[in-house]
């Protein structure tokens, strides 16, 4: 969370917290070892634990980095969902989890051939779970085949996986330049995907407040809620003890900490200053949102979710290597019945008919580069 966007709401409270008589300055910062992973893995690693330290870079739901990698067959990784990092509240079907698991499988595929392998991914090797239910965990998501080969070339989005970022500020009041909206066009798309880009006030306004709704009926319903207040960590102990989740650093809420004014418990309680202050914080992204994007899929089979995540990724790399920053807004998405009447005037609003389904909408736009998120280590994901 930015400071400056969560210090507007101390300021209307009527609290007054003076930097200089504080001290806000110098406390709290995100702990080293937190974003560690994003210097990249050691050159001296085996390969596929190299490769597995790029490919835990990936963007993925609330960050709670889903992955468990089995490394017991040589030239072979298969890839699981880790059943303690599903959100069964607001992901209640793991469509979003997929498409965490979908970014993975793009990095590693990058980092494999930067390392002068190639793969051979096989999604659902054991079969498809249903799409019905949260059961995901129990099959591999995909079983990657590694070959050695000198001739295979690199791809050249993998200098960009070590500086991507999931921007979740305020963006620039500007429309995408006819050659940003251009590159961000060019993205090549996997067998039954189609995407889309709004560019224009008129185009992005009723996009925003599908967005706006959204959110704010996210936070409105209180298991939803406690969903991601029981996954924030706030202040650089808990980020140290759990590099996941969503990441709330520095000094405004060390001090907000110890004044007992920013807990999980005020956060789900509305009238305190964390909740407000989650609220305006939210908005903020909101009304600085002036571009978005969506990437559509021909069914919603999890094979495809799986494979729009790893399109979304190199989207990503793309607006990265473009200077354009980039953040999902996965609300609307959400399969909760509370969130279905605001989904279904989105989808309507889009064109978007059954089999046919939304599986990322995304902001773009202009702001400075942000720091990274935590990341566990490489061998946290490793199964033994």
């Amino acid at each position: 969370m930015d400071r400056r966007g969560f210090i507007k709401t101390i300021g209307g409270s009527g609290l007054v917290i003076a930097a200089s008589g504080l001290s806000l300055t110098g406390c709290d910062q995100m702990p080293q070892s937190a974003v560690a992973p994003w210097d990249g893995p050691a050159p001296t690693l085996p390969d596929r634990e190299w490769m597995l330290g790029y490919a835990i870079l990936a963007p993925n739901p609330h960050n709670r980095q889903p992955w468990l990698a089995d490394l017991s067959k040589a030239n072979e990784i298969t890839l699981f969902a880790d059943p303690e990092r599903l959100l069964p509240h607001t992901d209640p079907f793991g469509r979003q989890i997929l498409i965490g698991h979908g970014t993975f499988l793009e990095l590693l595929d990058i980092a494999a051939r930067e390392r002068g392998y190639r793969t051979e991914i096989i999604l659902f090797p054991d079969g498809e779970p249903a799409g019905d239910s949260l059961e995901i965990g129990d099959k591999p998501v995909a079983r990657i085949q590694l070959e050695k080969d000198a001739a295979i070339p690199s791809d050249p989005l993998f200098k960009d996986i070590l500086t991507r970022r999931s921007n979740k500020e305020s963006y620039q009041e500007a429309y995408l330049t006819a050659t940003d909206k251009e590159i961000i066009q060019s993205l090549p798309l996997l067998s039954g995907q189609r995407s889309g880009v709004a560019t224009s006030e008129a185009d992005v306004s009723p996009l925003r407040e599908f967005a706006r709704i959204a959110v704010l009926k996210e936070i409105e319903t209180p298991r939803t809620l406690l969903e991601s207040v029981e996954l924030t960590r706030i202040g650089a102990d808990e980020i140290a003890q759990n590099p996941d989740g969503i990441d709330l650093h520095g000094p405004l809420f060390w001090w907000l900490k110890r004044f007992g004014l920013m807990s999980h418990e005020k956060a789900i309680t509305p009238g305190t200053i964390a909740y407000q202050g989650g609220v305006d914080y939210a908005m903020g992204w909101v009304d600085g949102t002036y571009n978005m994007g969506w990437l559509v899929t021909s069914d919603n089979s999890r094979s495809a979710q799986v494979n729009a995540g790893r399109s979304y990724v190199r989207l990503n790399l793309m607006a990265t290597n473009a200077g354009i920053a980039i953040h999902p807004v996965s609300q609307v998405l959400q399969e909760y019945p509370e969130m279905h009447d605001i989904q279904t005037a989105f989808l309507e609003h889009l064109g978007i008919k059954t089999p046919e389904t939304v599986q990322m909408f995304y902001r773009l736009g202009y702001q400075s580069d942000v720091s990274p998120s935590p990341r566990r280590r490489m061998p946290d994901i490793v199964m033994s």
